[in-house]
């Protein structure tokens, strides 16, 4: 592979990775754009946050806004979404929830103004259905006029058949929220037993989807799940996520963690966060969450499809017989799986990296580039170090 020329920006990547490395992190932040970057380490050092999480926390943010905009095209007939499953790792109080809530601030806001023009379209709508016939034909109005949708990005606690009905409106894909993951875990088998678990299951990996009920009109057929879920777990919760079967099912091989070095309380800061610095990343994903979405005459969705360059090409493909040959070498199951669903993550970081770069204009949006994939497989190293991490924790802390 050729070398990496040497240029100013490189140097000075190079020098903020090392000192973000000194800080505690190794979140390869040096990745993306200058400006993303900045705001991840601004924020981070103005409220305290470790930088892992607040980054990480970014990055998703911007996957779910980008959401079934579009896909990339691994292989032919083999398309991967902007779909994660996130977990923050700390201690009781070293500041979880907060990079969360600062990085889907802007996603928050937008949701909320759908729910007021929703309220006032259902106001509207409940109006109209209190007119006679002749009525609604004097004001033009349909005689079966359609009720408002609410149109969202973020679900909090929810079922799978809720959560599949609000999906069914809201096909560019949905955010499950969960501020305590643990809570999402716990709730699994609230209803019926391993159903949750499965449904979670198979939305990774966007599989079609039936919720049947007696009224025939009310059910509902996804062909394509998109659903992404972040949340804070505690160190000392870990191992509620292993337990059952999802050590072998596959559920543990799913999760990203983000755990910091330094997982201790910070003190506070005297710098304050600029609030022009909320601005400017609510501007950033305003620009994702005003891709086009596109739908089919069906109305479903029909996304870009990003390939890769020959030289993206084959870089990935030279990472990904390396990542075999590790999953070949390992004897324990368990990391084999995980390192196998890397492969699948990898090609995710890859699309919504070049889709963060094009929103900073550090790169295009018609196909994935070197810089793209080699920022992914920074990335994906970055989580392999994570789970390793919170693997020998799960399984070792008793030995």
């Amino acid at each position: 592979m050729e070398k990496s020329k040497i240029t100013a920006e490189s140097i000075i990547n190079s020098a903020l990775a090392i000192n973000d490395e000194m800080k505690g992190s190794d979140f390869p932040l040096h990745v993306f754009p200058a400006q993303f970057q900045r705001i991840a380490r601004e924020s981070a050092e103005g409220l305290g946050f470790p930088l892992d999480f607040i980054a990480g926390s970014m990055m998703f943010a911007s996957a779910v806004a980008i959401g079934g905009t579009h896909c990339i095209q691994v292989k032919e007939g083999w398309h991967e979404y902007p779909l994660f499953y996130l977990a923050l790792v700390g201690k009781a109080g070293t500041n979880k929830s907060h990079p969360m809530s600062f990085a889907m601030s802007p996603i928050f806001k937008f949701d909320s103004e759908c729910y007021r023009t929703f309220r006032q379209h259902y106001k509207e709508y409940q109006q109209l259905m209190t007119l006679t016939k002749k009525e609604r034909d004097e004001q033009g109005v349909s005689e079966y006029p359609e009720p408002p949708q609410q149109k969202r990005f973020v679900v909090s606690d929810i079922t799978p058949e809720a959560l599949t009905f609000i999906h069914e409106q809201n096909k560019r894909g949905l955010c499950l929220y969960a501020d305590e993951l643990k809570s999402w875990v716990n709730n699994f088998n609230r209803y019926s037993k391993g159903s949750e678990e499965e449904f979670w299951l198979s939305n990774f990996s966007g599989k079609p989807i039936t919720i049947d009920r007696r009224n025939v009109e009310n059910s509902i057929r996804m062909d394509r799940t998109l659903i992404s879920v972040i949340g804070s777990i505690q160190l000392m919760q870990l191992k509620d996520l292993s337990k059952g079967d999802r050590s072998y099912n596959g559920f543990l091989d799913r999760i990203l963690f983000l755990v910091p070095r330094k997982l201790q309380k910070e003190y506070w800061s005297e710098k304050d966060t600029s609030p022009e610095l909320k601005r400017q990343w609510s501007a950033t994903l305003t620009e994702l969450m005003n891709l086009e979405f596109t739908v089919n005459e069906f109305g479903d969705p029909h996304p870009t499809v990003l390939k890769f360059s020959a030289e993206a090409r084959r870089r990935m493909y030279e990472w990904q017989r390396h990542n075999t040959d590790l999953c070949n070498a390992e004897f324990d199951e368990r990391i084999g799986g995980i390192y196998s669903k890397l492969e699948i993550y990898v090609n995710r970081f890859a699309l919504v990296l070049q889709l963060i770069r094009w929103a900073y204009r550090d790169g295009c949006k018609s196909g994935i580039d070197i810089e793209s994939v080699e920022g992914a497989i920074a990335i994906t190293e970055y989580f392999r170090a994570s789970v390793n991490k919170v693997i020998d924790y799960i399984y070792g802390c008793d030995s």
